[in-house]
């Protein structure tokens, strides 16, 4: 059974399955890691070129906690303003088009024109902004700890931390960043060992492998405006 963001496609279907969101087991890793990513990244403006990996992390989740703090129910009932602060914020700190690199892999990732790869890119980077933006309110910036980075080259590095929920529960989280001509900026985020960019890739791999990637991609559009709407909804109804 598929424990990533698709399901397994039914046999005799012709491609034709519709997109399963996560099982119980698989969510709360990978949409943690999501809330977690958004939580530290919210953060304005970027972080200048010079500052290292830890740098980044600390001011970024020091801004984090200033953004949120008193608007929480606010947020709650303007979804669509809580998408655009984030989507301001988050882009300039997070390497979104190696993100969507490393989660397509490298051969389907070569096969596709530029067009295909950046509509992927901000098609994925848009069906993670609404998953976990409104799960956001629900982790506490100020709680984060930071230990010191480690570095396997010169390019790449690694930042522990741990967060709290609301539930009181204290969340081991791994950051991993690449240093990119804007300077060190976060592509990937493990909870508790499990990486959102390779659980989100082993799914992309098999999908694009029986459908192609035009029926992903037009899959993720689907799943952003049904996000969407049941926002609109949500909305409505805190009213």
């Amino acid at each position: 059974m598929a424990t990533g963001l698709f399901s397994a496609l039914p046999a005799g279907t012709g491609g034709q399955a519709k997109l399963q969101p996560l099982t119980r087991r698989a969510w709360p890793s990978v949409r943690g890691s999501l809330l977690v990513l958004a939580a530290v990244l919210l953060s304005t403006p970027a972080v200048a070129q010079e500052a290292g990996p830890r740098d980044v992390i600390v001011s970024t989740a020091n801004r984090a906690a200033d953004t949120l703090d008193g608007r929480r129910a606010y947020f709650r009932q303007h979804p669509e303003e809580l998408y655009v602060v984030i989507d301001e914020i988050l882009k300039p700190n997070f390497d979104v088009r190696y993100a969507a690199y490393k989660v397509m892999g490298e051969a389907n990732w070569k096969a596709a024109s530029k067009e295909k790869r950046a509509l992927f890119v901000e098609t994925f980077y848009q069906f993670m902004l609404r998953s976990y933006s409104t799960g956001l309110l629900r982790l506490d910036p100020k709680s984060l700890e930071v230990l010191p980075d480690y570095r396997s080259n010169e390019r790449f590095a690694a930042v522990d931390t741990t967060i709290m929920q609301d539930t009181g529960q204290l969340i081991p989280v791994n950051y991993r960043l690449r240093l990119s001509k804007a300077g060190w900026r976060v592509y990937d985020v493990r909870i508790e060992g499990v990486s959102y960019v390779e659980s989100y890739g082993n799914q992309f791999a098999a999908e694009i492998d029986a459908l192609g990637l035009d029926a992903v991609i037009e899959r993720l559009q689907g799943e952003i405006d049904e996000m969407s709407k049941d926002t609109d909804k949500e909305s409505v109804e805190a009213t």
